[in-house]
């Protein structure tokens, strides 16, 4: 609204059988034919959450009530280089490279206080985008676009030697291993009333976007792709030291290396960034951890956590009371008060829409042609979502018990972004 306009809303429940006041309009009733397919579905579903900010773009996180985070704008951004939104992919790089400050990016944006930088995982996330745009437009032109003074592989280059001297919030490389320190509620698992998941160490994720960072400005710089060789042998040698598993944690305070880390036995889907993004290539490692993760998949979306008892006690704790059950952490309602029970339940067996194409994206680089359909056909699982809810779209979370109730945010940018990336990989593959 413009100074001095005013405007009102009004609202109705049960509207049809009320008569229409003076001056109001209904809109029009739109609905998705039967035959609509994600192919129709993928530029108006992503056009509602890419916004301005300042002379650039940035994504709105999901409706209603989310603003633009970093993480979830940078894991959204790797589906709009896909698609029809390379201009404003590219304007949303250039926007997260003006943030970069000491190797870190913002966490939560609120207007232009961007204080809030407590996530390990959204600086390297800009990197796998930053790829993911140059593979997409087959040129690496964008990496001497300016970034406020800087060019973009400045921005990129800053990222990685912060990590390897450590971070102003804590985020450091172990020169042992070359892999990289987290401190507590940095991922995107980040609940921090209660700490609902401790993942303080190495989580896996992390090592995987690490590389793949590495790997990247490898190509430019041997120095990087040296280190991330390293990193890969890391990653193969401590997160599979338990027998059948690939650990979601190698948990430290601060300053251990990883080494004297302990490896944990959760199941989570974590691990399928490990294949997706290239740091563990043993089939028999990457078999493993799809063997594992099917026992996360629900129709359409993936568990954070498997429903089974685990011998890596992780209490959560509020105010001297404990909150969850440490040998059998699985909490499968997203559902009560949200400090002491949906908060505990929200990485820890709550269904995601956002990770689940990881699943049929692993099995697919792993199985090629031979799994190609079968990797679609449980991507396609998700219809029901899109059919469902807000029509369109892909909610944020979902119940980890039967029959899985929609929860958190009904439409939610990366939840929709990684769906229609991973199906633009498999239906190229056609």
């Amino acid at each position: 609204l413009e100074g001095g306009q005013t405007a009102t809303l009004t609202a109705f429940a049960d509207a049809a059988d009320r008569p229409i006041p003076d001056g109001i309009e209904w809109p029009e009733q739109r609905e998705y034919p039967s035959s609509t397919g994600p192919d129709e579905l993928f530029e108006p579903a992503m056009r509602r959450f890419v916004v301005k900010r300042d002379e650039f773009s940035t994504v709105i996180a999901g409706y209603p009530w989310f603003l633009d985070w970093g993480r979830d704008t940078l894991i959204a951004l790797r589906g709009l280089v896909v698609g029809n939104f390379r201009p404003e992919a590219e304007a949303i790089i250039r926007q997260f490279a003006l943030f970069e400050r000491n190797g870190t990016i913002p966490n939560m944006i609120r207007g232009l206080d961007d204080a809030n930088r407590d996530t390990s995982d959204a600086p390297l996330y800009l990197i796998v985008a930053t790829r993911d745009y140059v593979d997409a437009a087959g040129s690496a032109a964008i990496l001497d676009a300016d970034c406020g003074g800087r060019t973009l592989r400045n921005v990129l280059v800053s990222i990685v030697e912060n990590y390897r001297r450590g971070t102003p919030n804590g985020i450091v490389m172990d020169s042992d291993s070359a892999l990289i320190f987290s401190p507590s509620h940095f991922t995107w698992m980040d609940t921090n009333f209660p700490a609902g998941t401790p993942r303080e160490g190495y989580p896996v994720e992390i090592q995987a976007l690490w590389f793949a960072a590495l790997d990247f400005l490898g190509r430019e710089e041997p120095e990087y792709r040296k280190l991330s060789r390293r990193v890969a042998a890391s990653i193969e040698r401590y997160f599979f030291q338990l027998p059948g598993r690939c650990s979601d944690c190698l948990h430290a305070r601060r300053g251990v290396p990883a080494r004297a880390a302990v490896p944990d036995d959760h199941i989570r889907p974590n691990q399928l960034l490990a294949v997706t993004l290239g740091a563990v290539t043993d089939p028999a490692k990457c078999r493993l951890i799809l063997t594992n993760s099917e026992e996360l998949l629900v129709p359409g979306g993936i568990r954070s956590l498997a429903d089974r008892p685990v011998a890596c006690r992780l209490p959560v704790e509020r105010n001297g009371v404990l909150l969850n059950d440490p040998e059998h952490p699985y909490r499968g309602r997203y559902c009560g008060p949200e400090d002491t029970s949906r908060k505990v339940a929200y990485h820890n067996g709550t269904v995601w829409s956002w990770p689940f194409p990881a699943y049929c994206e692993a099995l697919y680089r792993l199985g090629g042609e031979p799994v190609r359909k079968r990797a679609l056909a449980i991507l396609m699982s998700a219809a029901g979502y899109f059919e469902t809810g807000v029509i369109g779209q892909l909610p944020e979370v979902a119940d980890g018990d039967a029959p899985h109730r929609q929860g958190g945010c009904p439409a939610q940018a990366w939840s929709g972004s990684e769906f229609f990336r991973v199906y633009e990989l498999l239906k190229r593959s056609l």
